[in-house]
């Protein structure tokens, strides 16, 4: 992601924020940035290590509280993938998609959604209102299937 994608991305999640009464501190503004700049696959400790090298000042806790936030607005959400620590993901456009090596733990991520319109049946279906999915294919990878 560009410099450019980054500032979008930022200027709209402060946006969000701003219009559910949250203020974009200094801290949440770093935890936001370096969740961006790594594509938003990390665990807790992992973002706080990263956000330690651009600023020390922000607190385990700081970091803990702001990715409960940014889950409960439904801009993160935490996957488990056997490793046993949350993974914090961006659902970009209210949705994210894996294909996870059950051999190797490789995650690779993909665009392309045909589920909208199951999203849909499923809401009127059941009364429901979608924000949001996550699919995940599990399998092996070309390199663990020989």
């Amino acid at each position: 992601m560009n410099e450019q994608d980054l500032d979008a991305k930022l200027n709209d999640i402060q946006a969000i924020l701003k219009q559910k009464g949250y203020r974009l501190t200094h801290s949440r503004q770093k935890i936001v940035q370096a969740l961006l700049s790594c594509g938003g696959h990390i665990t807790a400790d992992g973002l706080l290590e990263v956000i330690h090298k651009i600023d020390a000042s922000v607190g385990r806790m700081t970091v803990y509280r702001t990715l409960e936030l940014l889950s409960a607005l439904g801009l993160i959400r935490p996957v488990y993938q056997g490793t046993g620590a949350a993974h914090y993901i961006l659902l970009d456009g209210g949705h994210h998609h894996h294909m996870i090596c059950s051999g190797c733990d490789k995650v690779i991520e993909f665009d392309e959604c045909g589920l909208q319109e199951l999203g849909q049946k499923l809401a009127q279906r059941f009364d429901f209102a979608v924000e949001g999915h996550l699919l995940e294919f599990y399998g092996r990878c070309q390199s663990c299937q020989t």
